[in-house]
Order: C-alpha cells, then structure tokens, then sequence
C-alpha cells in the first residue's frame, strides 16, 4: 500500500500534468461539440460513452506514465504477435455497419473496440525499439527491410483483415515520421518514393471503384456535379463551415448540424460541426489545442537524451499530426474521405482511450530523463 501512494505522489510530481491538462481540455472541449452534434437525434449514448472514456483514458494515463516502457518494448516480437491476433479478429467478428469491417461488436460490451486504433501504439514502440536496437547502421538495407516489412505487414494486414484504408495509411506516415527523424538516410525515402510511383498505376487497378471515385473526384468537377452521390459529403462539410462565418450560428444552434443534414457530424465531421455552430474561431481553438499537445509532445522528446524515447515521442507526434492533417484536409475538400477521425473531438472510445494511453507513454519518458540530457540533436550520423 506504501508503494503505491509513493507512486502515486511521483506522478504528481514528475508527470507531464501539462500534456494531461491539454489532453483533458481538447476532450471536454469535444464532448461538448459530440453533446450539440447528436443533439437531433437526442442519444444521449455518445456523451456517455465518451464520458466513459475519458475517465478510462485519464487512468491509462497515470498507469503508463508510471510504467517503463522500455520493458514493453524490450518483447517487440510478442507485440507483433498479439498485435496480429488481435487485429485477426476481425476476420471473425467484425462489424461492417460503418462501411467497412474495423470494429469488434461484442453484445456484451457498451461500447465498440477498433483494434488497429489501439495497435498504433505498439507499433510505434515496437519500430522505436527495433532503431534503437540498429541505431548504429540504422540505415543499413537489412535494416530499413526490417522496418519496412514490420510496417508493410500491419498495413496489409489491416487491409485485409478491416479495408480501413484510413487507419492503415497512418502506419505507413508513423514509419516515415520516425525513420526519418530516426536518421535512415534520404536516399531511401527518395527510393521509395520512386517504387510508389512506379507501382501507382498497378496499385490503382486494386482500388475499390468508390475510392478511385473519391479521389478523382478532388480533381474532376463532371464527377457527380449535383453532390447526389460521391460529392455528398464532401459537399455538405463544406458548406457547414460555409454557414459558421467567423463566431458561428451557436452550440445546438447549427442549421445542418441540428436537422441532422451534416453526415457523420459526431465523429468524421466533427470539425465541420463545430465549424457550423462556433466558426472559424471555433476551429480556430480546435487547431490549437492540438497545436500545442503536438508541440508539448515534441519538446519531452527533445529534451530525453535517449533515442528509443525520442522516437517514440517523434512517433506519437507524427500520429497526431497526420490524422489531424487527413481529417482537417477532408473536411475542407482538400482530400479524399477515407473515414479518419479527428483525435480528441471525435466520438470513439476506443480512439480516446488509444491516444491517453500515448500521452501516458510520453509523460513517462518525461517522468524518467535519460543521463544524456544535454544532447541537442535527435538524428544520429548517418551509417
């Protein structure tokens, strides 16, 4: 019992209570919008779920911010192996009420669970451990194909087992965030590249119709011009945001958001609600409180003088960004809708309690500075 308020008084004192302040504050602020969102169809389920989850998540915070996470990542093969039963379960009870298989529906559950979501986080330890392993011939070829199979097999695994084009895409931008910031040299990246380009056309081919129909429609306006069909959402974000102006129209106020026009305005679109009902200014603030847990995020691993923590932190941090930036950019009709969600706004437990169990991950590199805390670069020379 002795250890445990000891442990309990490290927290307070060592933990990142910053990053835990935003966090917290970014989820409120969401479930307020969630609140005034399904307001129409008066469910009150969403905000509770989402209370659940925050209360949840804030727990996996202390939790993770007291663990060593060193010691998880130190069995990066047995995350691989969980990870890949755990994602395989889709194959077996997956649900495709969304529009495609990425949640697990269990009666006996309140909520749903999203195992790729979850599985963002040991991925990003299992990669950060395997480049501290290589770190000194980080960009050897036998290390860049370990990297690249790892992320190559969860991607396609994904694919396959849900066809979340969306969640799937993040694990090949977290590999590319952090092995780039990891020091694996540019020529890679560049040959790369070249292969995705190259193969872009056979790739396209493997295209469901409706996501070539998505993408095509960003750059032809013949396509679907009445917004009847492939247009539709895409059509209605744009001209929520277009009905907020600079203060918006009010919280439970939103034309679009309140007759329920606005598809998927609690989770996918939740960006453009809120643009509806608080403005600009409204996304404005959405914008920087994550702004800010991303830049929190950056300066722990900065100031840790170890390499696997830094990654790690580069890692979650380029989680954040790039699903802020696909969920931003299709709201605004600047990128296909591939259903990605905007992290800490959007309803989905599995989703909140997935991004506190990072932050707990990165106030606990926080909580246990390397020796090294005067070093000043995070990529190493290049081997």
């Amino acid at each position: 019992m002795r250890s445990i308020f000891r442990a309990i008084g490290d927290f307070f004192k060592k933990a990142d209570m910053i990053l835990l302040s935003l966090c917290v504050t970014a989820t409120i602020f969401g479930i307020v919008a969630i609140s005034s969102a399904t307001n129409y169809g008066g469910n009150s389920r969403y905000v509770t779920i989402q209370l659940f989850a925050l209360i949840l998540g804030i727990i996996c915070y202390v939790l993770f911010s007291l663990i060593d996470v060193d010691i998880i990542a130190e069995r990066r093969e047995l995350l691989i192996i969980l990870c890949t039963l755990f994602i395989s379960m889709l194959f077996l009870w997956g649900d495709t009420q969304q529009g495609n298989r990425s949640w697990l529906n269990f009666s006996w559950l309140p909520f749903n669970i999203q195992p790729a979501e979850i599985c963002k986080i040991p991925f990003i330890l299992i990669l950060a451990k395997t480049m501290s392993v290589k770190q000194n011939k980080i960009s050897s070829p036998l290390t860049v194909l370990q990297l690249g199979a790892i992320t190559l097999f969860f991607f396609a695994l994904i694919i396959v087992a849900s066809d979340d084009i969306g969640v799937s895409l993040q694990y090949i931008f977290i590999f590319i965030f952090m092995a780039f910031v990891g020091g694996v040299n540019i020529v890679w990246f560049l040959g790369g590249l070249g292969v995705v380009v190259a193969a872009s056309p056979f790739l396209w081919r493997f295209l469901r119709s409706d996501l070539q129909e998505r993408i095509m429609v960003l750059f032809d306006p013949t396509i679907d011009p009445h917004a009847q069909n492939v247009r539709y959402q895409m059509n209605c974000s744009l001209r929520a945001l277009q009905n907020g102006g600079v203060s918006g129209q009010g919280l439970y106020n939103g034309t679009m958001v309140q007759s329920g026009t606005l598809p998927m305005r609690q989770n996918d679109f939740i960006f453009s609600a809120i643009g509806e009902e608080l403005g600009m200014l409204g996304c404005l603030a959405v914008l920087l409180l994550l702004g800010a847990i991303i830049i929190r995020i950056i300066y722990v691993g900065i100031k840790s003088g170890n390499y696997m923590n830094r990654l790690i932190c580069i890692g979650v941090a380029g989680m954040l960004t790039t699903q802020i930036l696909i969920n931003v950019g299709m709201c605004l009709g600047l990128l296909p809708v591939i259903g990605l969600t905007l992290p800490f706004f959007s309803y989905g437990g599995s989703s909140i309690v997935t991004m506190f169990i990072a932050m707990g991950i990165v106030s606990g590199v926080n909580m246990r500075p390397a020796p090294d805390i005067n070093a000043r670069y995070i990529r190493p020379r290049n081997s």
